[in-house]
Formats: C-alpha cells, sequence, structure tokens
C-alpha cells in the first residue's frame, strides 16, 4: 500500500522536475526502490525530481528503512492508545526480540536514536555540502543522511553518486559510518550503550566486557567485521592494477576506495568507483557480499549475516562429525539451524528464478544482469550501468525482485500458508545418499 500511494504521489506532474509527470512504470520503480531502501533508479533522482517529488522519497525511505510497523506502532503511542498483544508480538517479530516486555520503551529509543544519529550525519555532511552547493547543501546533506543510514543508497549530489568524492575522506567516513550503523541493527546499538555505561561505572577492563556479550552480538559484530575488511582486503588485490576503478589512484585512495566498495555492498548503494569498470572476479566477490547484506533488527536487507555465520558454523560442525552446531561454546539449537537454512535457500532460489527471468527480457552481459538482480534480492542499489537501460519487463521484474528481497521470501511463504502443519504423526526414518 505504501509502495503505491509513493507511486502515485511520484506520478504527480508537481514530483516532476519539468513539471511534466514521470512515466508511472518509472514512478512505481521509484517508490519500490525508496521503500524497500534499494537505490535502483529508472530515472536520476538529483534531476528528475523536483523538491516535492525528492522529500516524498525521502519520506518513503525514512518509513521503509525503519519500517511501517514501528511507524504504525509510534503512531499508535502519540496517539494516546496502549499497546496491545497483537502490537508487541509484532515488535517482538520485528526486532527479534525474546520478551514483550518494554516495548514502548523500546520504539521511543529506536526514533530518538535514528533522528540523532541522522542529525548527526546531517549536520557532518553539511560542513563539506554546504560550502560547496550553499543553501542547498543543506537538503543534500539531510537527503543524503537518511538515505546512507537507512541503507537506500540514493543521493541528489549529481549523476555519478559519490565518485567525485572518492578522496575526500570526510565524505567516505560519515557515508561509511551511516551505512554500518544502521545495517548491524537496532539490538546492538542499545546492547553497546548499555555495556559502556557498565564499563564506566564498575571500572572494567575490555577483555571481561567482550566476554560478556550474548552470542548474537558477537556473532553479528565479527562477521560485519570479517566480511567488511575481509572484502575490502579482496577488492584492493583484485583491482589494485584495473585503471578503469582504481589502478590509476594514490595508494591512500586506494585503499579508501577499496573500503568504502566493501561497505557500500551491505546493501547501502552509493559508489565511489564506476560498478561497470569491476573485473568479472571482483563482481562475483561483490555479489557474495550483496547477497549477504547487513545484520537482522537493522536497515540493511540480504539474508543476514547471522545466517551466514550459522550456515558455515554447522557446515564446519557436519565435517567435524559433531551432533551440534556450535558457535563461542555455545549450541545453536536446531530450529535456528533450520531457518538459516530456509532462509539461504529460499533467497536462493528467488535470485536464481528472477535471474532468469532478467536474462530472457534484457538485454546485456551474464555478469551485468547478474549484479543487477543480486543487487535488487539484496537490496543493495549498485548496477553496473545497466537501470537506465531497462526494458519496461525487465523494471517489473526488478520490481518485484526487490520487494521479495526486503520482506524476505519466508514471509511471502507464511502469509500464503494460511494452513499450519502440525506433526501428528511421526513416520519411520528411510536412508537416504547424500553427496
Amino acid at each position: 500500500m505504501l509502495i503505491i500511494l509513493g507511486s502515485l504521489l511520484l506520478h504527480l506532474p508537481i514530483a516532476a522536475a519539468d513539471g511534466k509527470a514521470v512515466p508511472y512504470i518509472d514512478s512505481l520503480f521509484t517508490a519500490t526502490t525508496a521503500v524497500c531502501v534499494t537505490g535502483l533508479v529508472t530515472v536520476p533522482t538529483f534531476s528528475a525530481w523536483s523538491l516535492f517529488g525528492q522529500a516524498v522519497i525521502l519520506v518513503l525511505i525514512q518509513l521503509g528503512g525503519l519500517g511501517v510497523i514501528s511507524f504504525t506502532i509510534l503512531f499508535l503511542q502519540i496517539l494516546g492508545q496502549r499497546l496491545g498483544l497483537h502490537e508487541k508480538q509484532l515488535i517482538k517479530d520485528a526486532y527479534n526480540l525474546d520478551t514483550n516486555k518494554g516495548m514502548n520503551i523500546l520504539i521511543t529509543k529506536i526514533f530518538k536514536g535514528t533522528f540523532l544519529i541522522e542529525a548527526v550525519g546531517a549536520a557532518a555532511y553539511g560542513c563539506v555540502f554546504i560550502p560547496e552547493f550553499g543553501a542547498m547543501g543543506i537538503w543534500k546533506s539531510v537527503f543524503n543522511s537518511v538515505s546512507a543510514f537507512c541503507n537506500a543508497g540514493m543521493d541528489i549530489l549529481g549523476p555519478d553518486s559519490l565518485i567525485p568524492y572518492r578522496g575526500n575522506v570526510a565524505v567516505n567516513l560519515i557515508t561509511s559510518a551511516l551505512i554500518i550503523l544502521g545495517g548491524i541493527g537496532f539490538p546492538i546499538w542499545f546492547l553497546a550503550v548499555d555495556k559502556v555505561k557498565e564499563y564506566v561505572s564498575q571500572k572494567g577492563n575490555v577483555r571481561k566486557t567482550v566476554k560478556t556479550l550474548p552470542i548474537y552480538a558477537k556473532t553479528v559484530l565479527i562477521t560485519t567485521a570479517v566480511l567488511i575488511f575481509g572484502g575490502a582486503f579482496v577488492i584492493f588485490i583484485m583491482e589494485f592494477t584495473n585503471e578503469r576503478t582504481i589502478g590509476n589512484l594514490p595508494l591512500g585512495e586506494k585503499i579508501l576506495a577499496s573500503l568504502f566498495q566493501s561497505v557500500t555492498t551491505r546493501t547501502a548503494g552509493f559508489c565511489t568507483v564506476p560498478q561497470e569498470g569491476l573485473r568479472r572476479c571482483t563482481v562475483i566477490v561483490c555479489s557474495v557480499l550483496m547477497f549477504i547484506g547487513g545484520s537482522p533488527s537493522g536497515t540493511a536487507g540480504g539474508i543476514k549475516t547471522t545466517t551466514v555465520a550459522v550456515l558455515v558454523m554447522s557446515l564446519i560442525s557436519a565435517l567435524s562429525e559433531r551432533n551440534n552446531t556450535e558457535i563461542f561454546k555455545r549450541t545453536v539449537n536446531a530450529d535456528t539451524v533450520r531457518k538459516a537454512t530456509s532462509v539461504f535457500s529460499l533467497s536462493f532460489f528467488v535470485m536464481l528464478l528472477s535471474l532468469t527471468a532478467f536474462c530472457a527480457v534484457q538485454p546485456g552481459a551474464f555478469e551485468d544482469c547478474l549484479y543487477e538482480v543480486v543487487s535488487a534480492i539484496g537490496t543493495v542499489g549498485l548496477s553496473r550501468d545497466l537501470t537506465y537501460k531497462l526494458t519496461e519487463p525487465a523494471k517489473l521484474i526488478i520490481i518485484g525482485t526487490m520487494y521479495l528481497g526486503r520482506i524476505g521470501p519466508i514471509s511471502l511463504v507464511l502469509f500464503f500458508n494460511t494452513k499450519r502443519h502440525v506433526n501428528l504423526i511421526q513416520y519411520p526414518e528411510g536412508r537416504m545418499p547424500i553427496g
């Protein structure tokens, strides 16, 4: 409903920069990419839309990034309505919580934290954009800050995203920080704040504080760090001599561009190097990073870091002939392992199905099509200069893929699966050769 409403608003002549209504398919595409915080665009965000149109896009990004459920609950709170069991269960499911307690406080903390971070980000961007763009630099700073925090990847700076700022340390670090903070998940914020307070008040040591972190937090933080720095190292090596990307840059800029490329594949969509210039091996690495995405209960997409961590540890356990999947000397329950396997399998199946359909209706090199589809399913927004050239059937496929990537294939299956299967009958075991 939000996507349809957004598309109708963007289809109004007042939303277009030239006063002529943008074709509805492009309005629908833009509304979908904003609500699903993806970033793929068929018309330039900075030049195709008026200030009104850009404002609509920004609102859609904010709603999509924090989640419709969160805003609904906030609206009920503003009206003075008490949260019922249904609303509490919605929040619990949306943020992967273990308890229904303190929901009102949680939602308030999420919004306060979000707007504070976005305000700080906008102020930091303003130091760069206001001297460059004048008064319009304020609007560009706000738009970029919200877009980066929500991992949307849409900007109104110009036709080349952040490529003109690839050597600007401030812009790179501000954007990377916003992307990581948005994608790491809201529960990690609050846990980090609590641990810092605990460390200061009790004058503890770092090792003890880290050891007391829950298994979920350790998994998210370590997996995120490995993917960001490991991805940056691989990209740096593969692109070191590539003159179409970082080959001609000074060493410092090469490192900065490689790090930013690794961060932005965590479903952000900004770029400081031309994506069409990446080598095929780098395209594969970036596609894997995009498919994984960020962490649960955040603004990022993808199958999530915890899913990959559980699958990897499950594989290690199987190869070691252990009965249980173990992480940090804790046993991961079988339901979690099954859910991780289901998320990966369904997402991979949707990606293959979308890629097959996409290749059937869209001319272009296979690696470009792969990059586009993985970017859509992971709600990333990076493209190898293909989105502007999409045929109308290809646009519809990408719209559907972005939608599925944001809500998750499992959510859609459960929505249509009205008959819950209960194991009242247990059948005898059968042997099945594998591998």
